[in-house]
């Protein structure tokens, strides 16, 4: 099984532990043709509950190896919540100071987790979206050099390479283990673009033929932990391999909400990126074409109790 290189720092135990997360056969929550299968990574099962914590392991082992925090110099980056988590706990085992900038919507768990770990948090304007997070990131970076080193999740090659060393390795074991042969689909959200393109990377070197299908949200409302694309002025982030996905599918919150709550019923306890995740896996493998198609569960729904998405009205 993959692990993280061994990190620099003698506090950073926390960081081994991150991967090597269960792949879980999801049955009894659709209906698939004979002969499909579709499973899962589990990624709640990592130290800080999330997927984020595969890179910011990467990127923050990186930062110190190369200088980049020495004197003083606090971690900063953009986060929609999980990366936030990640940066904060991690930052805290190593003695790190780290400044996230979180859109003011994060779910208040999120928030909360965060700010426990010490890390310190600018929030923006909700109504300003994901994008504004990462242009207020890059303003604070630009302005004051001395006091920031700006990780750049967006565009700092070391998330996609975990993801591609890590993530798409462990399931390329986990599916032959299984079923005898590779994945024949992969679906997943794109945040920052690291998990489709590492993991689809990864796939397409094992076997060109896999289909490599990123789930884009509906506008509005959007669904937490998916970054809008396709409208003017969305920033597509620079690590997005574009030409490694084959197919987009549109995925409303409604949706995606009804399939958390079904993988509730089935000890599945996943956020909306997640539901968003598996509504479009499901909708792909009813198609018949792909025998094995694997997606993620990027984080738990213990984080997202506040935003009323486990409220039922019978």
């Amino acid at each position: 099984m993959t692990r993280l290189a061994n990190p620099v720092h003698p506090r950073a135990d926390l960081l081994r532990a991150v991967g090597n997360t269960p792949l879980v056969e999801l049955t009894g929550i659709g209906v698939l043709p004979t002969g499909v299968r579709l499973f899962a990574k589990l990624e709640s099962c990592n130290p800080g509950g999330s997927i984020k914590d595969r890179p910011v392991a990467r990127m923050l082992t990186k930062a110190l190896e190369d200088g980049h925090l020495r004197g003083g110099r606090r971690l900063l980056d953009s986060s929609s919540g999980n990366a936030g988590i990640a940066y904060a706990q991690f930052g805290a085992a190593l003695g790190v100071e780290v400044t996230l900038v979180v859109p003011g919507n994060a779910s208040q768990e999120r928030l909360d987790r965060i700010a426990a770990h010490g890390a310190e948090l600018i929030l923006t304007d909700p109504l300003e979206g994901y994008d504004f997070a990462l242009r207020e990131a890059k303003r604070l970076a630009e302005t004051y050099p001395d006091k920031y080193w700006y990780s750049n999740q967006y565009a700092n090659e070391h998330n996609w390479r975990a993801h591609y060393e890590t993530t798409g390795r462990e399931i390329l074991e986990q599916v032959r283990t299984q079923t005898g042969g590779a994945p024949s689909a992969f679906v997943a959200g794109i945040g920052t673009g690291g998990t489709i393109t590492g993991v689809g990377r990864c796939l397409l070197e094992a076997d060109p033929g896999t289909h490599v299908v990123a789930v884009i949200p509906e506008d509005f409302p959007g669904i937490e932990g998916l970054k809008p694309l396709g409208r003017p002025g969305d920033i597509v982030p620079d690590i997005l391999d574009e030409s490694i996905i084959d197919e987009r599918t549109v995925m409303g919150s409604e949706p995606s909400l009804i399939l958390c709550r079904r993988l509730a019923s089935r000890g599945l306890f996943a956020g909306p990126s997640s539901g968003a995740n598996v509504a479009a896996a499901l909708r792909i493998a009813g198609r018949g074409d792909f025998s094995t198609v694997v997606t993620v569960l990027s984080d738990g729904g213990g984080r997202y109790g506040s935003t009323g998405m486990w409220r039922r009205s019978d």
